[in-house]
């Protein structure tokens, strides 16, 4: 077997209790569908993110030494909000080349569409493939690098989970490189969960999506109509999680494998981490950082941290 989504499906759906992983979200339906969930009124983090940006880049970009620029982003989405951030990194003296990293090849065409549009001098070397992957390609850079890893993509890592991946983000930076970091702060309960439950669907499209992917890709044979989409947010944890419940006694093939559901069985498929200023600095510190600024919206929902 040479399929790395058949294999981490397969694997996934036989451990107990099920699991995906939810990189595989983003297929070409996926990312139109996240783009949709983007501009929900009720998925706040873009826009108290983008007010962060919108307002503090020129205290960012004052802290940051160096006059040249490597800005490295991890996940880089469709650039909207990173052409902003780089406009301000410009208008603060910046001398800035784009290296935006993404799993997804039609996210990253966006991307670089998106930039160009407004800035057309903008040096831009997209990357496709898993950044744990890419990532490996940062280490022979020799210009100073911004690491961006915004939208709170660090809430896909729970608990140890996210100080791997923060140690491993380290191994490839040096004393003049920064951090960038996006993260989701707790809040009321019921703001964060409407905004993983939207009365409009769109994110119970998301979830599923992935399940049409594998009858996509993987010729499986789920039917959508026997899986509903089921989110709940742990206030204590600050962890909100999604799963997709089965709505009856099941079986599904995929591959050469046949997996059974029971009614009302979860399949976990994202985990969604916020924390609080104080989480941020024990998860930062355990990753073996230090110097770190945290620039807040308005609301005090959302933090953008700078890591030395």
């Amino acid at each position: 077997m040479d399929n790395p989504f058949l294999e981490d499906m397969l694997a996934g759906l036989q451990r107990q209790p099920k699991t995906l992983s939810s990189k595989y979200f983003y297929d070409k339906e996926g990312d139109k569908i996240f783009q949709e969930i983007m501009n929900m009124e009720s998925y706040y983090l873009p826009s108290c993110e983008l007010e962060i940006i919108e307002q503090k880049t020129e205290d960012i970009a004052k802290q940051i030494g160096s006059t040249e620029l490597d800005v490295i982003e991890l996940g880089a989405g469709d650039g909207v909000k990173t052409v902003k951030l780089i406009q301000g990194l410009l208008a603060a003296g910046k001398k800035v080349n784009y290296v935006p990293l993404d799993i997804s090849p039609d996210v990253l065409e966006t991307n670089k569409s998106n930039i160009l549009k407004q800035l057309p001098q903008l040096s831009i070397e997209p990357i496709a493939g898993d950044y744990f992957k890419t990532m490996q390609k940062l280490s022979g850079r020799t210009k100073p690098k911004l690491i961006l890893f915004l939208g709170s993509n660090i809430g896909n890592f729970k608990g140890q989970s996210g100080v791997d991946f923060l140690t491993l983000v380290k191994k490839h930076t040096t004393a003049e490189d920064y951090l960038l970091l996006g993260a989701d702060l707790k809040k009321d309960p019921e703001i964060i969960l409407k905004a993983y439950n939207d009365p409009e669907g769109i994110t119970a499209r998301f979830n599923l999506n992935l399940l049409h992917r594998m009858n996509k890709e993987l010729n499986a044979n789920f039917d959508l109509a026997n899986f509903k989409h089921y989110p709940y947010y742990n206030p204590i944890s600050g962890t909100c999680y999604s799963y997709l419940i089965s709505l009856k006694d099941q079986k599904v093939e995929i591959a050469d494998s046949t997996i059974f559901f029971q009614k009302n069985e979860p399949l976990h498929t994202e985990v969604s981490q916020k924390y609080s200023l104080q989480d941020l600095e024990e998860l930062i510190l355990a990753a073996g950082f230090n110097g770190i600024e945290s620039f807040l919206d308005t609301k005090e929902w959302f933090s953008l941290s700078l890591i030395r």
